[in-house]
């Protein structure tokens, strides 16, 4: 007898006359809404300027879409171009299908970019977006719920996710992995943020805790999960990826702190004025010197200006004579 479990939406999408709103791509949007927001806040703590976690993610976030993308249709390439698939399906981001950790390595490139244009360090910068990425994943993961997509084993407890027949699924009632995952990734944010003002993490440590403490939840998530996936002696593919992941941020940690213990100082240092701007300057300033220089009226050249005019009469005078 099934007394309580957790319904699955009957739609992913609500149609707004010919608009689609799909609640996968709506949980993707306001979770990079929130971790622009907290992020900013958190670069504003360090010492760095309002709207630079902004700038930057302009070039983060569609890196990010990309390798996420990437890396699902790489690691389940049987699902778009298997014998009797449509391989047009890959470009289909709404239908959900998006890798963490595609998503965290191309979105790192892109933020290095911007990094590098405003003459800041990736590694603050991550320092300060760490919890923030985690919250945003919090809130992306409901996505699966629209899609009724990567859910667990089959199960009577009463926080059970209830699924409706539909393709390559089951009806019954399973594990809400989902939910599990957005937990764990709340509460890997608030360790993160914790930790990092018990301790002053800097040069990209506080990043690194989040990346390791993500891999611990995500490995024992991902075991109970039923979907499809790759396996490598025994285990499927995310659980290696997640172990091999959770190793490199483990020794970062440690070797950073070696290597360079403490926090960066300076977050953002000043920007230097364009040379444009600066001979503009220069020149106003020229102009509005000369324009305020005080007219020489001393006794000397009045004298000297009389003496001059005398000279001249005299010289007509002779002409006029002769």
């Amino acid at each position: 007898m099934e007394l309580a479990y957790i319904p699955s939406p009957s739609t992913g999408v609500i149609h707004l006359g010919p608009l689609p709103l799909r609640g996968y791509a709506f949980c993707i949007i306001i979770g990079v809404f929130v971790a622009v927001w907290y992020g900013n806040k958190r670069w504003i703590a360090r010492g760095g300027k309002a709207g630079t976690v902004a700038d930057i993610a302009v070039w983060a976030v569609p890196f990010g879409l990309v390798g996420g993308r990437l890396y699902h249709v790489i690691t389940d390439y049987q699902l778009y171009f298997s014998e009797g698939e449509n391989w047009v399906d890959a470009f289909k981001i709404w239908q959900g299908g998006l890798g963490i950790w595609g998503a965290i390595a191309l979105g790192a490139v892109g933020a290095w970019i911007g990094c590098r244009r405003r003459g800041i360090p990736l590694p603050a910068w991550a320092d300060a977006l760490a919890p923030a990425i985690a919250f945003a994943q919090a809130i992306g993961r409901w996505g699966n719920w629209f899609n009724q997509e990567l859910y667990g084993k089959k199960t009577d407890l009463p926080w059970a996710l209830k699924i409706t027949e539909g393709t390559n699924r089951e009806a019954g009632l399973y594990h809400p992995t989902f939910l599990y995952e957005s937990l764990w990734c709340i509460g890997v944010a608030l360790l993160v943020i914790w930790a990092d003002r018990r301790f002053k993490l800097g040069h990209g440590r506080a990043f690194a805790l989040y990346v390791a403490s993500y891999c611990v939840g995500r490995a024992w998530i991902e075991y109970m999960r039923v979907d499809e996936a790759h396996h490598v002696l025994g285990l499927r593919l995310n659980v290696w990826t997640a172990i091999v992941v959770f190793v490199l941020a483990v020794t970062y940690i440690v070797v950073s702190a070696r290597v360079r213990p403490g926090r960066e100082e300076i977050v953002e240092p000043e920007r230097p004025e364009k040379a444009g701007s600066g001979k503009a300057a220069k020149a106003e300033a020229g102009d509005a010197s000369a324009d305020d220089a005080p007219a020489d009226d001393s006794p000397d050249n009045d004298g000297k200006a009389e003496a001059d005019v005398d000279a001249g009469a005299a010289a007509d005078a002779e002409s006029a004579k002769g």
